[in-house]
């Protein structure tokens, strides 16, 4: 049978709830727990790879998968370098997401023998603002980090969580970036929950997204791409394109995904004790890998199911033309939801500004 057909498929696996910094706006609690063991991480890319085998067979399909692995702070298990043998053998494209203040010269040259295709550090702003989030000294030791994983070879993107608190400070982060070397810089939108929940009025409204974003998509830097995995950023740039159509070139925003919101759709998120949820900003669990099957949650979870039907969707976002490549970010509307007393994950993004 000749396959006709390659899907994305992204697992964020958090390896362990255990971190070195106490980041005001987290969107996990930091609680610690138990954690899958190197055994049962093997067992479970075992099911992986049979779940992807039996997908290319059963729809003549192939499946292009990719691992985010992250924490907590993934540099926190001891075992990492081994977590991420094991996905190099597979020849699963990975990529680390990290704080980036436990990167010295050895890890970093490990990380790039180990085959890890990029590394994601979070930077929050300019130092004084970086550091009021992730405390002090985490500005110069996450600048150190970087330099080490350039140096070794591995390429970086700088991750910015927007809000309030650093919104009016993102030149001077494209500045840093571009300074430091990054090949990229991404943003994603802060989610009020986890440690964040009480952070809901540093949130920007919907026409600070707009003005936000349309500044960083007129960011124009040799050498430095703006991406972002924003569903609403993908839907603005798509409308941006079809009435602007001579601005195409100049917009910088590799990565956005096409088919939005990734959310029980193309992708997955493993906890470091087993619980699958469909994003890792959406704390909604569907089940564990020690005690379900993965492709059977994958087929038959309610919760799953209702993320993938346009017509059980509320309000603006369950009428909007642009749902198939949107859906809005499904945690920011259910961080929202649960606000409001509510628990529909299929409800509005509350800053989406793009027309309907």
């Amino acid at each position: 049978m000749s396959v006709t057909e390659t899907h994305d498929f992204l697992i964020q696996w958090h390896l362990t709830e255990r971190c070195n910094l106490a980041c005001s706006h987290c969107y996990q609690t930091g609680t610690p727990g138990s954690e899958l063991s190197l055994e049962e991480i093997n067992e479970t890319l075992e099911e992986i790879d049979e779940m992807f085998g039996a997908w290319r067979r059963a729809y003549d399909v192939s499946i292009k998968p990719s691992f985010n692995i992250t924490g907590g702070e993934p540099l926190l298990r001891p075992d990492l370098e081994q977590v991420l043998g094991l996905l190099h053998a597979r020849s699963y494209e990975t990529f680390l997401l990290t704080n980036g203040t436990l990167i010295d010269r050895t890890r970093a040259r490990r990380i790039a023998e180990l085959g890890v295709k990029g590394a994601q550090v979070s930077i929050e702003g300019c130092e004084e603002i970086h550091e009021s989030v992730r405390g002090p000294g985490s500005f110069e030791r996450a600048s150190d980090g970087i330099e080490h994983l350039l140096d070794a070879g591995v390429p970086v993107t700088l991750n910015v969580t927007l809000s309030r608190l650093n919104a009016k400070s993102m030149k001077k982060v494209v500045r840093f970036a571009s300074h430091i070397g990054a090949q990229r810089l991404g943003f994603s939108r802060l989610v009020p929950a986890g440690k964040a929940a009480g952070l809901g009025q540093a949130m920007l409204s919907a026409a600070e997204v707009r003005s936000l974003y349309e500044e960083l998509f007129a960011t124009d830097i040799p050498g430095l791409e703006i991406v972002t995995g924003d569903p609403v950023a993908a839907a603005h740039r798509r409308e941006r394109s079809m009435k602007h159509p001579g601005r195409r070139k100049r917009d910088r925003t590799g990565g956005v995904p096409s088919g939005g919101c990734s959310a029980g759709v193309s992708g997955l998120t493993l906890l470091a004790d087993g619980t699958v949820v469909p994003c890792r900003r959406m704390p909604l669990p569907i089940g564990n890998v020690r005690t379900h099957s993965l492709r059977e949650l994958w087929a038959a979870s309610p919760v799953l199911e209702a993320l993938r039907d346009k017509s059980r969707y509320s309000g603006k976002c369950g009428s909007c033309g642009h749902w198939e490549e949107c859906r809005g970010c499904r945690a920011i509307a259910y961080a929202d939801a649960l606000a409001r007393g509510s628990g529909d994950f299929l409800s509005d993004d509350p800053q989406c500004f793009v027309d309907r």
